[in-house]
Order: structure tokens, then C-alpha cells, then sequence
């Protein structure tokens, strides 16, 4: 259990490492304006569309609207919105990380720098390293993707589907979050994703308690995009601090 406190506050503790040094927030602007346009774009379109749904199907739109239809419009408002932080939060983790794979690495290469005190040998090139970084983001996403619908369908069964869908589902989700931000160190050392999984269930509590905290980080919308690169910085960091790469 202390490993798992150890990798929860890791994140947090990260903000003050990551505000110190300069260099690590210019590295995060420009994946900061493209996150903030994702995830805004992607918040916009579902809230506005599904909004209008309820509207249209309480019937609370008209002028002589019932108060039993304003509320069941309010009561399916706060279920859409929680819907769409889940739409939101699957797109981020997705699309978000897809595009924006280049800007981390930068960002984890020169946490990685500080942490370590060294010059990282990694001359691959700029087109091969974002190719490297985009490649590795596309593996995660299927492999994410090839495990989520399964736990999804899991909602089919009677009874006690619902529970085990979502519980699977979350601890699934902190799972990922942390193989997704410790990921960066290890694409660089050419790991295979089994390997990369290998590597963060090596420490299952530690890992497990960081991807927690960062599922939640990622969760709630503006502190999402804000602290997104403090993730990215705290997961490299985490990954030599701890020696993961000892462990294989």
C-alpha cells in the first residue's frame, strides 16, 4: 500500500518540479493549444448535440412545458454531462495523445535530462523521432481499444454487468494511464509494447497508484489540459527515480 501512496501523490508532488523549470513549460505550449482545441471541440460538439436531445425528448423546449418535463430534462442533463466527460475523456486519451506524441516526447526527453544529469543518446532524427512517438501512441490505442470494448460488452450480462463493466473498466483505466505516461523513457529505448506492459506491471502498486491519480487528473475538464504535460514530465521522472528499467 505504500507503494501505491508513493505513486499517487507522485503526480501532484510533480507540479512544483515541473513550474521550476522553464524549459518544460515552453516545451508544453504548443500540445497545450492543441489539446485545449481537441478536448473544447470535442466538449462543445456532445454537450450542444445531446442538450438539444434532452430537450426534444422531455418536451421541457416548449412554452407550456410541464415541471415534471423540466425536471426529467434537468435530471437527463447532469447524466449527459457526465456522459460526455466520459466521450471527452476517451477522445483525450486517444486522439489527443495520438497528435500530440512529438510535443511530449520533447517534453520527457528533458525531464529526463534533469532526473538523470546526462545527455541522452538519442540522435534518431526529428520526422523518425515524431514517427517513433506517433507509432508507438497508435499501438497503445488498439491495444487500449482491444481491451475496453470487450469490458464494455460486459454491460450485456444481467444483473451484475453493469458492476463488472465498470469496475474493470476503471481499473483498467488506471492501468493505461500509467503505461501511457511512463511510456515516453521506453519508446525511446526501443521497448516492445509487451515489453513496455511488462515493465510498468513490474510494480503493480507503484504504477497502479500513479495511473489513479492521473485517470483523475485526466478526468476533469481545464485541469485535464493544464496539468496533462506535468503527467507526462512526472511519468518519466517516476520511471528512472524508480528504476522500472532494473526491474526487466
Amino acid at each position: 500500500m505504500k507503494e501505491f501512496f508513493f505513486g499517487f501523490v507522485y503526480p501532484i508532488k510533480s507540479i512544483g518540479f515541473y513550474l521550476k523549470h522553464p524549459k518544460l513549460v515552453l516545451y508544453s505550449i504548443v500540445p497545450l493549444i492543441i489539446n485545449i482545441i481537441i478536448y473544447g471541440t470535442i466538449f462543445i460538439i456532445s454537450y450542444n448535440y445531446l442538450t438539444d436531445f434532452s430537450s426534444k425528448i422531455t418536451g421541457s423546449g416548449i412554452v407550456d412545458a410541464a415541471w415534471w418535463q423540466e425536471l426529467l430534462n434537468i435530471l437527463l442533463l447532469i447524466v449527459f454531462f457526465l456522459l460526455v466527460l466520459v466521450i471527452c475523456y476517451l477522445a483525450f486519451v486517444t486522439i489527443g495523445n495520438l497528435v500530440t506524441a512529438p510535443f511530449n516526447e520533447n517534453i520527457s526527453r528533458y525531464t529526463e535530462m534533469i532526473i538523470t544529469n546526462k545527455e541522452i543518446e538519442y540522435n534518431v532524427g526529428f520526422w523518425k523521432d515524431a514517427y517513433l512517438s506517433v507509432k508507438a501512441e497508435g499501438l497503445k490505442i488498439i491495444f487500449y481499444l482491444s481491451i475496453l470494448i470487450p469490458i464494455f460488452l460486459l454491460n450485456l450480462l444481467p444483473v451484475i454487468g453493469s458492476v463488472l463493466s465498470t469496475s474493470l473498466g476503471i481499473l483498467f483505466s488506471f492501468f493505461f494511464n500509467a503505461l501511457d505516461f511512463l511510456d515516453y523513457p521506453m519508446t525511446r529505448k526501443f521497448f516492445t509494447l509487451r515489453k513496455k506492459i511488462n515493465t510498468v506491471t513490474s510494480r503493480k502498486m507503484l504504477s497502479m497508484g500513479f495511473g489513479c491519480c492521473v485517470f483523475f487528473m485526466m478526468f476533469v475538464p481545464v485541469i485535464n489540459v493544464l496539468l496533462k504535460p506535468v503527467c507526462v514530465s512526472a511519468g518519466t521522472a517516476l520511471f528512472f527515480e524508480k528504476k522500472y528499467i532494473s526491474n526487466n
